[in-house]
């Protein structure tokens, strides 16, 4: 993985060769499970009467036939730990969604979270020669931006221009084929820790599958449950996952900022179980059953047998008051969405038109939670469900699957990324950006 820009390149080709082929697998690698989907693109012709589900954000280009999720093991964080462990894991789920499908899979696009992300706006200009604006011209445009040295241990996972101006009209989203003689790009680059991409990158080769595309989850969570107006004006999609929460914002349909905070459901189920020694297998269920973040009067009423099989007969037959497992959870849950808060603050999230922040993922499934964040984040909180998508089992369409169909959207129609262009020889030299970056500062 050491050269980014050649690899992405060739990964995007991998990836329409894939989709020639008509099959292609989604893998989301999460801290609590991982999730794989089988992907047919028979075009919209095929099924424009099935299922009832209307042709739209790209959805008719593809159809589920293959689904299959199984316990992560291995992933701490949202990052590879253990290896073989992973394989394992990865080599189940893809072989049930394979057996689902009845069609074997050769590429998949996968997902990371975790991997500590950081985001960086950049800039570059232009004077167009011939004055109309071709696509060398975007090219060279996005070339001339200026890459921060953003460390040797980084890697870029996404590069996307998110606003063109030709002369003075700003706000053009695709300027090719218009007329100007000065065209400027506003770019979002994000990094990740690469020993994190290396180590996913290595598993699944492991696994004998080709990769053809990567994508942070919590970009292609917010692609799935953030609705087209929310994209547009200005919205947050906060993914709870298992090991790590991934927040991501958007303005005029791109992710301007991505970050993520080390702290999950997981954290949670942790906490039950060590506040009321319980296994942490009896504390997922605890929560899963009697969960919540804000107590009623009731609550101290309704008792929850903790059980247990230690053959202490008094301690197996211990009862908690629901009360008392909002109190252990709750200080938890705020912790999160406090920390949430510390993020969109420093990426200026108050100054956006519309100040919607969407709760995804399956720690958003906690009973209360959204009035709690509403609290914390702001006034405008709602709990988001991915989009529907065609064939998709009933099994797999709450909110723990938005990146799952999130990577499918993505999978079908990606936006335009720094690698989708020929970035001119004399410019870009096609070798890593560290070494562009040096170039950079010597040439300009």
């Amino acid at each position: 993985m050491g050269d980014v820009y050649d690899n992405q390149r060739a990964m995007r080709q991998m990836r329409k060769a894939a989709m020639q082929r008509g099959v292609v697998a989604i893998l989301d690698v999460g801290t609590s499970k991982i999730a794989c989907l089988v992907l047919r693109f028979d075009g919209p012709e095929q099924f424009r009467n099935v299922d009832g589900v209307g042709s739209m954000a790209g959805q008719s280009q593809f159809r589920v036939i293959g689904a299959a999720t199984t316990r992560s093991r291995g992933v701490r964080f949202g990052e590879i730990e253990a290896m073989q462990e992973t394989e394992r894991a990865i080599r189940t789920v893809v072989q049930a969604a394979q057996k689902m499908a009845k069609v074997r899979v050769d590429h998949v696009i996968a997902s990371l979270s975790g991997a500590r992300p950081r985001s960086y706006g950049l800039d570059g200009a232009l004077d167009v020669s011939g004055g109309m604006v071709t696509e060398q011209d975007i090219s060279q445009v996005m070339a001339n931006c200026d890459v921060p040295d953003y460390g040797a241990d980084r890697e870029v996972l996404h590069a996307q221009p998110v606003n063109f101006a030709l002369d003075h009209r700003s706000g053009l989203a695709d300027p090719r084929g218009q007329i100007g003689h000065k065209l400027t790009t506003d770019m979002h680059m994000l990094t990740v820790d690469s020993t994190a991409l290396q180590n996913l990158f290595y598993c699944i080769k492991r696994c004998d599958l080709e990769l053809a595309g990567l994508a942070s989850s919590a970009y292609v969570s917010g692609m799935s449950s953030l609705v087209e107006d929310e994209q547009e004006l200005g919205a947050a999609c906060i993914d709870l996952g298992g090991g790590s929460t991934g927040i991501s914002v958007f303005m005029k349909k791109h992710m301007i900022y991505a970050d993520s905070v080390r702290m999950g459901g997981d954290h949670v189920t942790s906490d039950i179980s060590m506040g009321l020694q319980i296994p942490t297998a009896t504390a997922e269920r605890i929560k899963t059953f009697y969960g919540g973040v804000v107590a009623t009067g009731m609550d101290d009423r309704e008792m929850i047998e903790t059980g247990g099989d230690t053959g202490d007969w008094e301690h197996d037959r211990r009862t908690v008051s629901r009360a008392e497992l909002i109190g252990i959870m709750r200080p938890r849950v705020e912790e999160i969405l406090e920390e949430v808060r510390a993020r969109l603050d420093a990426a200026g999230f108050e100054h956006l038109p519309s100040q919607q922040i969407v709760l995804t993922g399956g720690g958003s499934q906690i009973p209360g939670l959204d009035g709690l964040a509403s609290k914390i984040l702001g006034q405008q909180v709602r709990l988001g469900r991915p989009l529907r998508v065609q064939g998709l089992p009933q099994a797999a369409i709450g909110p723990a699957f938005s990146s799952s169909v999130g990577l499918s959207l993505f999978a079908a129609n990606p936006q335009d990324e720094w690698w989708d262009f020929e970035i001119p020889a004399d410019r870009y030299p096609a070798r890593s950006l560290k070494r562009a970056v040096k170039w950079f500062k010597d040439n300009w």
